[in-house]
């Protein structure tokens, strides 16, 4: 079974509480003996696989495994500030954090930008200083890479949100809900 889920903001990618405010999986009633496949940080949002098939971990996200790279991550970031076509351009040529350079990536500035469901909590605002969605698609996924990255261009990340893996969207699927995925969407997954 592979398993779709939009997760909220606040919630972690583990079926145990770790003491902190966040909820868990174990508050959505999935099936009994799915995992996640990968993570997202409690502070960010989207796209979620889980499953209950040994291996499809690795086979999804093991960079060292021929396929792994084959499986592209896509995230829209709300950034502060609009990026200038050079900072563009350094995300996508993989930029240096925690002492190790990044694969390069793909990375735009969504026009138009995207009408995304304000989140709950809200993200800061600050009158004096523009916001703006990029959209960046890995292929690898270290930890807090996204937002790593974008300081490291001087354009701190607001809100984070993943929308794709492989060739599958989250598309509609509303927050806090999950569903199976057909054979046809694991395609897009895997494919």
């Amino acid at each position: 079974m592979l398993i779709v889920f939009h997760k909220p903001y606040g919630v972690l990618s583990q079926f145990s509480a770790d003491g902190s405010e966040n909820g868990t999986l174990a508050d959505f009633g999935f099936p009994k003996n799915v995992y996640p496949l990968g993570r997202l940080d409690a502070d960010s949002e989207g796209l979620l696989l889980l499953s209950d098939e040994a291996g499809l971990n690795s086979r999804l996200l093991d960079p060292t495994i021929k396929d792994g790279a084959a499986h592209p991550r896509k995230y829209w970031a709300l950034v502060e500030r609009v990026p200038e076509k050079k900072s563009l351009a350094q995300l996508r040529d993989g930029v240096v954090f925690d002492g190790k350079k990044a694969r390069s990536c793909g990375a735009i500035l969504l026009n138009p930008q995207p009408m995304v469901e304000p989140r709950v909590p809200p993200v800061r605002l600050r009158k004096t200083v523009v916001d703006v969605w990029l959209e960046l698609t890995l292929t690898e996924g270290r930890n807090r890479q996204v937002r790593k990255m974008t300081a490291a261009v001087g354009h701190p990340t607001l809100r984070l949100i993943r929308v794709q893996i492989g060739r599958f969207p989250l598309g509609d699927l509303g927050l806090g809900k999950w569903r199976e995925l057909t054979l046809e969407e694991r395609e897009l997954v895997f494919g």
